[in-house]
């Protein structure tokens, strides 16, 4: 009898099991062999699909049976017969997700447990439960699992970040090759299986060469003073004589408008070219500059290697979260966007560009999607912009699994940031639960050279005691001819604009769609080009790699780097032949709130208690050891190896409990929506994203036209107002859901403020800052 493991593809054949557990094993065995684990990849492979070698699930191909268990057979078999607890772990999530590693859970998985009480409600694929039938059946088609020599997992069953790291990367093994192999079948025809082709190599010599002389160009092109210019070529020097030392943790401290985007990518690229590395993964906090990077590095790299070489990844990309188990069993998905979210979501490109919730969030996922793509980290130069967004309490298990990943599996990461986080202060206890610990060496040997040639501002500090009303800010910033004004707060913000009433004034907050944001932007560097009047009121996305420069800047109390951020728009190209003038002062309290949720507020007393402590003259931003200085104090205080969640997480790893670290491990605590919203510079657009989403539901089609309108908001309570004023863009099909995300449509237009952007309606007040 031959066996299936998929249903008739459009070439009306059927999928055999014995030739696709064979394709999935070396697959899946060529995929992890840069971690070395070759071998218990391969026995995965063999026996990820054991089960559909029950008469059950071939009588489900045609139709006549549901709900049925097909994997549970391979984990208990490479569990008990082979001591692959890894694999174990694999086989048993590549549907459901990863499980827990503990020896009574892992009992669970006996068939004859199963069939008494199925924690899922499922049957087994075959009537007798005795798993011998099954391996008669795989040994009879001529496949002999073979017990790997050095398995991942121990008897002992020790669980921690480097071993349950490793679990995923053998997880993501898997994971990809069946859904490569699956995918191969239903895009086949009368020849066979039709794979999709591999995204480029990285070709990092040629790419080099490239990026060496668009840095050439601009240096001869740019308007910056002679200063500026200096530093920009040192930080470019430095990078490049970095590069040739060996893969391991790296920091690269550089003070903004010293060209660190470009120049951390050099030392990528020379690094991969010295010790052949396969990929650069950019890793940056924020949606509002992911685009923008994305661009640079397209602009650099296609028109050479063409669209794939460069892909950008993030939840406005379209290209969804996890199919349905159903899509993971072979039925078609949408066909147009196959190839695009296939090389997106096993991250098949030599430069990847995404967002610190997708890698992170990836690192302590249970889930087949998030984890597909990790098996493409090892032997990878994993840059880190802005790595300061790092929330204190998730900071000891990030560094712990990070350092795993640098020395264990051959690659580089970098934390790249004009105010570098002490996190070496927390070197004692990453090491106990990474051996080596967090010692990262310094790209920039001396970054204070940097630092003193690109002071370009004189600060002032307001007393935090003597807190200034809006009225008298207003009145304050009216005397400024151009100035950008940042507060910690939407609310805040949209005060003070009011307050001003003035025709030259902008508001600039994630309110507005990023179509309106780029527009506004758009207008206040042709005011500022122009010497006319500009006033710009923003909250701290403006600070996110927004290039603009003010001849002054007033920034509200908040955390020091924060601070620092918002001096970055100040006389950024140091071209003005007096420096400019940064005022950082305390805003009224409206007897709420005054920070963001996290540890904001925390890192803004630090900053008031230095003042206090050093006096204005003593507060040295321009001085790396100051800076460390404070994240010291701050870690001090927040005390992360301490805390709450902290330690939830560390009690989570050591029991082994994949699915409570997912849940666990959250760098945003709320859930969030996307609103698309009729923005009137973009009316055509959003009639037209209305009219496809009535048509078609929830594509990827739909989110990557609506990127220019969607804005992000936390999720309302069930009972708020904004609901009844949302219409939700459907994401079933034929019955089933196909998605994930959750999609509105602002049905009303006078909820889209021209200057404000979105207004819901009252009783909504917790937005996204």
């Amino acid at each position: 009898m031959t066996y299936y493991a998929h249903s008739k593809n459009k070439a009306e054949k059927k999928h055999p099991l014995a030739e696709h557990l064979g394709s999935v094993s070396r697959i899946a065995g060529e995929f992890a062999e840069a971690s070395g684990f070759g071998e218990e990849a391969r026995l995965a492979g063999l026996l990820h699909d054991l089960g559909k070698y029950g008469d059950r699930f071939q009588r489900r191909l045609e139709g006549e049976e549901q709900g049925l268990d097909h994997w549970s057979a391979g984990a208990w078999l490479a569990c008990i017969e082979h001591r692959a607890v890894a694999a174990a772990l694999a086989i048993q999530g590549h549907h459901v997700g990863l499980q827990c590693m503990r020896r009574s859970e892992l009992l669970k998985l006996s068939p004859a447990k199963l069939v008494q009480n199925h924690p899922l409600q499922l049957r087994l694929t075959e009537e007798n439960p005795d798993p011998a039938i099954l391996k008669a059946r795989l040994t009879a088609d001529g496949l002999i699992p073979i017990k790997p020599a050095k398995p991942i997992i121990g008897t002992e069953l020790k669980s921690g970040f480097g071993s349950m790291l490793d679990i995923r990367l053998l997880f993501s093994a898997l994971a990809d090759a069946d859904f490569l192999d699956t995918e191969a079948h239903f895009e086949g025809g009368p020849q066979g299986k039709n794979y999709c082709p591999s995204g480029p190599p990285l070709r990092a010599a040629q790419a080099l060469a490239i990026l060496l002389a668009e840095i050439e160009r601009l240096g001869r092109e740019s308007k910056a003073n002679s200063k500026v210019a200096a530093v920009r070529e040192w930080l470019r020097a430095d990078c490049l004589a970095a590069a040739d030392l060996p893969p391991g943790l790296f920091t690269l401290t550089a003070p903004t408008g010293s060209g660190k985007t470009l120049a951390m990518l050099a030392f990528a690229l020379a690094h991969a070219v010295k010790h052949d590395l396969r990929r650069v993964v950019l890793v940056v906090p924020y949606l509002s500059i992911i685009e923008q990077t994305a661009a640079i590095y397209r602009n650099l790299f296609e028109p050479r290697f063409g669209k794939e070489y460069v892909l950008e990844h993030h939840s406005l990309a379209g290209l969804g979260r996890e199919a349905s188990q159903t899509d993971a069993e072979g039925e078609r998905g949408e066909s147009d966007e196959r190839r695009r979210r296939l090389l997106s979501e096993n991250w098949d490109a030599p430069i990847i560009v995404t967002t610190s919730v997708q890698m992170l969030g990836s690192l302590f996922s249970n889930r087949p999607s998030a984890c597909r793509k990790l098996h493409r980290l090892p032997r990878s130069v994993i840059l880190f912009d802005e790595v300061q967004t790092l929330p204190a309490p998730l900071a000891i298990p990030t560094l712990a699994s990070l350092s795993h990943l640098a020395h264990r599996h051959g690659g580089s990461i970098v934390f790249a940031t004009a105010t570098q986080p002490a996190f070496e202060h927390l070197h004692s206890h990453v090491r106990t639960h990474a051996p080596e610990g967090w010692q990262p060496r310094r790209i920039v040997p001396r970054p204070e050279r940097l630092f003193a040639p690109m002071r370009r501002v004189q600060r002032e500090w307001g007393a935090p005691d003597q807190p200034v009303s809006w009225p008298d800010l207003a009145r304050q910033l009216r005397g400024e001819r151009q100035v950008l004004c940042v507060v910690n707060l939407k609310r805040h913000a949209q005060a003070l604009w009011k307050e001003l009433d003035e025709p030259d004034a902008f508001h600039l907050s994630t309110n507005l769609c990023p179509a309106h944001r780029q527009a506004l932007l758009a207008e206040v560097r042709r005011r500022l080009t122009n010497a006319e009047p500009a006033r710009l009121i923003a909250t701290q996305c403006v600070e996110a790699g927004v290039d603009l420069d003010f001849p002054a800047v007033w920034r509200a109390f908040g955390p020091l780097e924060a601070i620092i951020q918002a001096e970055g728009r100040c006389n950024r190209e140091g071209r003005r032949e007096e420096r400019g003038r940064v005022r950082v002062f305390m805003p009224e309290s409206d007897g709420k709130k005054q920070y963001p949720p996290g540890g904001y507020e925390q890192a803004a007393q630090v900053t008031q208690m230095l003042l206090k402590r050093h006096g204005p003259d003593g507060m040295g931003l321009d001085d790396p050891e100051f800076i460390a200085g404070y994240y010291r104090e701050l870690y001090d205080l927040a005390a992360p190896e301490s805390a709450r969640k902290t330690q939830e997480l560390l009690g989570h790893v050591m029991g082994g409990d994949f699915p409570e670290i997912a849940k666990n491990y959250r760098l945003i605590e709320n859930d969030t929506i996307n609103v698309i919203v009729p923005y009137a510079g973009e009316l055509d657009l959003f009639h037209d994203i209305r009219q496809m989403a009535e048509k078609n539901g929830l594509t990827g089609e739909l989110i990557r036209k609506a990127r220019p309108l969607a804005v992000g908001l936390f999720r309302p309570k069930r009972d708020a107002p904004v609901w009844d004023s949302l219409l939700e863009v459907q994401s079933f099909k034929e019955g089933r859901r196909v998605r994930q995300e959750e999609w509105y449509i602002a049905a009303k237009p006078e909820h889209y403020h021209p200057q404000l952007g979105y207004m819901p309606p009252e009783g909504l007040n917790v937005w996204i800052g």
